[in-house]
């Protein structure tokens, strides 16, 4: 039985693909944005989310126990007299998840929505992936980074009727630095998507001072061409979790505001007014 590890399952999402949609998060990504706006989902396998709000720093839920459901966590979950601790999504298999979401099918089917898969990164746990859009007879659509195998990149975008792709930065050496990652593979995906007929959406978050820079945006234009583009505003509530899940936010993002956006560099692009 073929199983994945998924941390939120959001419904009535309207950003997340044409209609209405449920949107599955995926635990796990190879990236390491320093922006990330969801903290909990960066780890594959199983964590912890300690709320900070109300702790009494009893150390409580530092204390051995012998709970199965604890073994591995280094916390225990049950101990926390305030209800602080929690485990951070759940193992589901294929056909549970499935039919958990086809719940809504006939909204899907009225609104001319669907299911997502979004994370995290959902190429990461690709084989469940993979499982699962098999067994979902409505559409269907990812939220990618684009980082992974080619083999992986097209297994994936031949079970999907709609793509999300992020471009975050064209210059390798930043890419690198803020993302953690080369971005040769996601370019050399996005180059694959274009070519398979699919219907996609580019993605650009516009991060202060690194990736809203007018360099970066017209080195992004002249890549994707006329492709469809999305402009995302910076959610400058993005470290607010971070220290429940035991990280600390970046401190390289400096500006208040953005840089002005000239939507003119791009021969297709929109710009989000809410942030994402």
């Amino acid at each position: 039985m073929i199983t994945g590890h998924i941390f939120d399952i959001k419904e009535f999402s309207v950003n997340d693909g044409p209609g209405v949609r449920t949107t599955v998060f995926f635990k796990g990504c190879p990236l390491r944005c320093i922006w990330c706006h969801n903290p909990e989902g960066l780890e594959p396998g199983r964590g912890i989310l300690l709320r900070q709000k109300g702790c009494l720093h009893c150390g409580r839920c530092q204390q051995k126990c012998d709970h199965p459901d604890c073994i591995g966590l280094g916390r225990c979950l049950h101990a926390c007299p305030m209800g602080l601790v929690e485990e951070i999504g759940r193992v589901w298999d294929a056909d549970t998840l499935a039919k958990r979401l086809l719940r809504d099918a006939d909204l899907f089917e009225s609104s001319g929505g669907g299911v997502t898969l979004s994370g995290g990164e959902p190429l990461l746990q690709h084989e469940f992936a993979a499982a699962l859009l098999e067994r979902l007879p409505v559409h269907k659509a990812i939220e990618t980074s684009g980082f992974a195998t080619g083999a992986v990149f097209e297994k994936i975008l031949a079970l999907v009727d709609y793509v999300m792709l992020d471009i975050k930065l064209i210059d390798k050496d930043a890419h690198r630095r803020y993302t953690g990652v080369d971005n040769a593979p996601i370019l050399e995906n996005f180059a694959r998507l274009r070519q398979s007929g699919k219907p996609y959406l580019i993605r650009v978050p516009l991060i202060p001072g690194i990736t809203d820079t007018e360099e970066n945006l017209r080195k992004i234009a002249t890549v994707v061409g006329d492709s469809p583009v999305e402009l995302l505003p910076y959610n400058r509530m993005a470290g607010a979790k971070y220290p429940s899940v035991g990280k600390t936010f970046t401190d390289l993002i400096t500006q208040e505001k953005n840089n002005e956006i000239d939507l003119s560099l791009f021969q297709n692009a929109t710009l989000r007014r809410d942030a994402h």
